[in-house]
């Protein structure tokens, strides 16, 4: 078969001169890009997949095969702009109030609509179990968007409304504690903070009506066991809504456990 027989595919070269082969597809006016190839047969078989999709409604997510030359992030994109009429480069699928992305064929994230620009232009990776996009040269962390702090344990200082740790729609998050070393709990029916140091074991500093003055107590405290010659890169809370006056009256007047000030290097 002769390569004018290869319908959207067209060749070129790498810079070291090595033959690549790219495959595009155009649908209701707009050019797609299917991706590069190193062989022109496998170019062609990305391009008859994507038009399958495309002309098939009943192509769906689930019908994606491992041994496709379409890859999986394109053939979501497909999916979503066959059925959405949106066109969106990474794998997000569109529903009316949430959208779906796709970093797997089983690994599926859920977002509030109001997010679909921020994902739509930022790519989610992965390494492990830390989900991040690149930011201007940073890795920001996904989970940290949503107020869930790199130290966070689940159950004590977030918890998902419907236990799905994949849905981060913003119902679903719960933040029970926004600051280091605070932690919430009931006492006589009403929510208390307790605010914990850590030394060289666990160290309570006392126990505060509310979360800003936990999150400071915590702060006096790795102010005071620094001052004592304790070498540890303590990570201190900052305090939203406080105007420093009302931050430093706070500190002065907050008590912390006479063991804090005992502790020595």
């Amino acid at each position: 078969m002769s390569k004018k027989n290869y319908i959207g595919v067209y060749s070129t070269f790498l810079k070291d001169g090595t033959p690549s082969y790219r495959a595009s597809i155009t649908y209701f006016g707009k050019h797609i890009s299917l991706g590069s190839f190193s062989k022109i047969t496998k170019a062609s078989k990305a391009y008859k997949e994507a038009a399958a999709v495309l002309e098939n409604e009943a192509i769906d997510i689930p019908s994606y095969k491992k041994d496709m030359a379409l890859s999986f992030e394109k053939f979501v994109s497909l999916i979503n702009y066959r059925d959405k009429g949106m066109y969106i480069s990474n794998p997000i699928y569109l529903e009316k109030k949430y959208f779906l992305y796709y970093l797997s064929p089983t690994q599926i994230l859920k977002f509030d609509i109001d997010d679909l620009f921020y994902y739509s232009s930022h790519k989610i990776m992965q390494r492990g179990t830390h989900l991040f996009v690149a930011d201007y040269g940073s890795q920001i962390s996904i989970r940290e968007r949503y107020g869930i702090k790199s130290y966070a344990v689940e159950g004590r200082d977030y918890r998902f409304a419907n236990e799905d740790p994949s849905d981060f729609r913003y119902e679903n998050i719960i933040i029970l504690n926004r600051y280091r070393g605070v932690r919430q709990f009931a006492e006589k029916g009403f929510v208390k903070y307790k605010a914990v140091i850590h030394i060289r074991s666990n160290y309570v500093v006392g126990k505060y009506n509310t979360e800003a003055e936990a999150a400071i107590a915590y702060n006096k405290a790795a102010d005071i066991l620094i001052k004592n010659g304790i070498k540890k890169n303590f990570q201190l809370n900052y305090v939203e809504n406080l105007s420093a006056s009302q931050y430093a009256d706070i500190y002065m007047n907050t008590k912390i456990s006479p063991k804090i000030y005992e502790i020595r290097r």
